[in-house]
């Protein structure tokens, strides 16, 4: 039967209907995984667009308090969140349902953990900023916005290991509907606090903590009362108390994957200021993130469905389904960034528009456009990637190759184009696409050469070891 069952896994992992079925189960993930990613993105760029219609110290006060909190809180958050992608992937794919769910109190009591410090540096906001060249009204607003953010950043150490314990087992319908709720919620909410009851700013930053509580509340009432994770509730017990260490472990690394990344792009922005016109180029600079950023949520699916389908499959001990998973979700992200960038570039003279009717910012943008497009690409990659990192546990790798690729290639690089070749925000933008170029090759290597059987083994070592050692010491 064993004999039987390896020929079956090899039969699926290398024939096109292998291709075909596996394609299947990875859109299955990924499609609503973009739409759940859209609809959470898009609930602070709703607290930013009313906000901005208070006025110029509003709007700028709550985008630095929302890029600051992003930065140093909730993308901390979700990169530590990540750990949970391979233990409860893998203990999924093993059919250990249980260790499930004991992994993912253990991910929430490790990020609760980590919100108090956090807190702290959100309440001290409004001296640092100062420090680092803001203006002091400024800097004193967006520190009240960020205090009245405190409650989202607890709710968001729920909610991040809640999405990755329903997303390891292809759970994602749930997510969706919530998300299109909540976006509903917070906007009718924000409107409401901010202009209803005058709350102004702070109306906002109350409303986002509103919604991401009311979606901690309905994904919890979900896996309480659903059949679909009968198997995998389990009771609060020591084991995850126990489980801390492991998850941080992993968790760690993963945060430093993302957070390189998006500090090297924070960077990117306050070396813009530092031009002849700071206001052209901080402002073009701004716009062309944001369009990345908003961009990124759909290759995210992608990595979110490479991590589900390779950490599932490596731990029901099938390495060539894992192989044959990281290849669908490469085959999917590449087919996204040429179909979406070929769309950008084709619309790069009316791009501008959008955001600006200053003719000069709609020009920049438009020369900018083409770069932006190849930064899709790098995205789309890596983004994938990543996600095998996650899924696979080696997201330790994955730290380092970010580390090199952002701190040693592309910002150095960056610097050296913008103010050496006075080449300004193109040259900026030019050496962060050298780390993203050199980050995806560095990754598709590392994945090229995996050894899918050695990381079967670890996989159940990782699940089944602790198992056992659990056992010992109840005995």
């Amino acid at each position: 039967m064993e004999e039987e069952g390896k020929r079956e896994e090899r039969k699926w992992a290398i024939t096109w209907e292998g291709f075909v079925q596996e394609l299947r189960k990875a859109g299955y993930i990924a499609a609503p995984m973009v739409a759940v990613s859209v609809l959470q993105y898009l609930l602070q760029v709703v607290s930013v667009i009313i906000v901005g219609h208070l006025g110029a110290l509003a709007l700028s006060s709550a985008a630095i308090a929302t890029s600051i909190t992003n930065v140093t809180g909730f993308s901390l958050l979700s990169g530590m969140a990540g750990g949970l992608e391979t233990l409860a992937g893998q203990a999924y794919g093993a059919k250990q349902y249980q260790k499930l769910g004991t992994y993912t109190y253990s991910a929430i009591i490790s990020l609760i953990i980590m919100c108090p410090p956090i807190c702290v540096l959100w309440i001290f906001i409004g001296k640092l900023l100062p420090l680092l060249g803001q203006d002091t009204i400024i800097s004193q607003e967006a520190c009240k916005y960020s205090m009245w953010l405190i409650p989202a950043l607890f709710g968001g150490a729920v909610l991040k290991p809640l999405t990755r314990y329903l997303q390891t087992q292809s759970v994602i319908l749930p997510m969706l509907i919530t998300s299109s709720f909540i976006l509903c919620f917070h906007t009718i909410s924000c409107w409401t606090l901010v202009y209803k009851l005058q709350l102004g700013q702070k109306g906002a930053a109350i409303a986002f903590s509103l919604s991401t509580w009311l979606n901690v509340i309905l994904l919890g009432l979900y896996v309480k009362f659903s059949s679909a994770c009968e198997k995998t509730r389990a009771p609060l017990s020591r084991e995850a108390l126990y489980g801390i260490g492991e998850f941080f472990r992993l968790g760690v690394p993963s945060a430093i994957m993302i957070c390189l990344k998006w500090w090297s792009l924070e960077l990117l922005l306050l070396l813009s200021g530092l031009f002849k016109n700071p206001k052209l180029e901080t402002s073009v600079l701004s716009i062309c993130l944001t369009i990345s950023t908003l961009h990124f949520t759909i290759p995210y699916g992608f990595g979110a469905a490479a991590s589900t389908r390779v950490s599932n499959e490596l731990g029901a001990g099938n390495p060539q389904l894992a192989r044959m998973a990281v290849l669908v979700a490469l085959f999917l992200g590449g087919t996204e960034s040429v179909i979406v960038s070929s769309g950008l570039f084709l619309s790069r003279q009316v791009l501008g528009c959008a955001y600006s009717n200053d003719r000069q910012v709609v020009h920049y943008i438009s020369v900018m456009t083409p770069l932006i497009c190849l930064s899709f690409i790098m995205d789309s990659l890596q983004a994938v990637l990543s996600g095998v990192a996650r899924g696979s546990g080696w997201q330790k790798i994955g730290a380092y190759i970010n580390l090199g690729s952002f701190y040693l290639v592309g910002l150095p690089m960056a610097a050296v184009l913008g103010f050496g070749a006075h080449l300004r925000g193109k040259g900026l933008w030019i050496g962060i696409l050298a780390g993203s170029f050199a980050q995806s090759v560095l990754l598709s290597i590392v994945t090229a050469c995996t050894d899918w059987n050695k990381q079967v083994v670890k996989a159940r070592e990782r699940v089944l070891e602790r198992r056992s050692s659990m056992k010992d010491e109840e005995k």
